[in-house]
């Protein structure tokens, strides 16, 4: 009998194995790379492929990544195909079980509540006029609408803070009730957050729940993103302008929501017309201090890229948080910045209160972290908030942002 040398095939097998493992961990599912052939949504955990399963190059993906860690702030990038893990790298101290936190990507979160809130009849229509549903807005307000909050364009007052200070306040839905016309409706884009704040006051009373609870009941728990913080304000409000905290690989999740129409399984989660209308460009050539390239946006989401090659919208927030969706091609990229939760998930500044009254939110954060590294105070046990410190702010990010944005469209050209 002809003897045959196994050996080929075996270290074959364990070469496949450690390549898929480059994106793996121990708790991902790994599959052979020719049952890679369908879109898929993971179950409990994500089904992990090697990218070239899914016609994908690994240098393409390196590169993205390797951009993307050039900025120290940076917790952890993962990357999604056709609902498979294809890639996912952590900075040091750090896993696929490590919290970062949300800021502004959560208003992305809650504005799809209000697509699901249309759906079921319990809002009529984006046109609708707040009014009709906040009973306060029966002065100046009066004629803004929803679809106005939701694309920044309500007039509301903008100060020079840029309303940061109600983050600091004891009832966040108390200061936006406050807040007046400062411009005329539809006309100007400015990124407001009382805008995004008064989704809980809206969601509340159209469906007697609280906006958070509804998030987890229609959206989250659908998705299996059950692995999550919702923070409230001291007052027990929702925060529906920031504050979401969970891993990078579960806010892909809400990603592929987008990515797939709204469809999870086989369940129609938000209506795909909805998803369609969020995916259409409103606003176009934005410019900000931070990014040096020309974006846009549509209710409650950013667009990174939209032209011939690639249309690429996001989810942001603040510090370089980042939920990219390529619908066209099924691709999620998910980024966030290093975070120390404070624990909790209602908001109690402690000692920070008695500082809370001073200067920017970046100066704010940078007076607490020297203050806790000089033992003058202890923000971890005895403060109760997001916060996002000096190691987690990008600036790398930021200013190669166009470059990352040229890798990731470059991950599905075809060569």
């Amino acid at each position: 009998m002809k003897k045959i040398n196994l050996w080929p095939r075996f270290i074959a097998s364990i070469l496949a194995l450690c390549l898929c493992s480059v994106a793996a961990s121990d708790s991902a599912v790994v599959v052979n790379p020719i049952e890679a052939t369908k879109a898929e949504y993971p179950g409990e955990q994500w089904t992990v492929v090697h990218p070239e399963s899914l016609n994908l190059e690994q240098s393409k993906i390196d590169r993205l990544f390797d951009l993307s860690f050039q900025d120290s702030a940076t917790e952890a990038v993962v990357l999604i195909k056709n609902g498979f893990l294809v890639g996912e790298r952590y900075a040091d101290g750090y896993d696929q079980s490590s919290y970062g936190t949300s800021w502004s990507m959560a208003k992305s979160f809650y504005a799809s509540l209000i697509g699901i809130s249309i759906d079921r009849g319990e809002i009529a229509s984006l046109d609708d006029k707040v009014s009709q549903y906040l009973d306060y807005f029966n002065d100046e307000r009066a004629d803004i609408t929803l679809r106005q909050l939701l694309n920044m364009t309500s007039g509301l007052e903008m100060p020079s803070h840029e309303h940061e200070n109600m983050f600091f306040t004891a009832d966040h839905l108390a200061y936006a009730k406050t807040v007046g016309v400062e411009k005329e409706a539809g006309q100007t884009f400015e990124y407001n957050n009382v805008n995004s704040m008064l989704l809980s006051d809206i969601l509340q009373r159209v469906t007697g729940v609280p906006a958070d609870e509804l998030l987890r009941d229609r959206v989250l728990n659908k998705i299996g993103l059950t692995n999550v913080t919702l923070w409230r304000d001291s007052a027990g409000n929702p925060l529906t302008y920031c504050c979401i905290d969970t891993t990078a690989r579960d806010y892909s999740r809400f990603g592929l929501l987008f990515s797939r129409g709204g469809k999870w399984n086989d369940e129609q989660v938000i209506s795909e017309r909805y998803v369609n209308e969020t995916f259409t460009k409103v606003w176009g050539n934005l410019s900000g201090s931070t990014i040096e390239q020309e974006r846009g946006y549509s209710l409650h989401w950013w667009i990174s890229r939209h032209d011939e090659k690639a249309i690429i919208f996001n989810a942001s927030g603040k510090f370089g948080q980042y939920i990219f969706v390529d619908r066209a091609n099924d691709v999620i990229f998910t980024r966030i910045t290093k975070y120390h939760s404070t624990g909790g998930s209602v908001q109690d500044w402690g000692p920070l209160a008695y500082i809370n009254w001073i200067g920017s939110v970046n100066f704010r954060s940078k007076l607490a972290a020297i203050l806790d590294s000089l033992g003058l105070m202890t923000i971890q046990g005895n403060v109760q908030t997001p916060l996002t410190f000096e190691d987690g702010t990008s600036k790398e990010f930021n200013t190669n942002y166009n470059e990352i944005m040229d890798a990731l469209v470059d991950i599905s050209a075809k060569d």
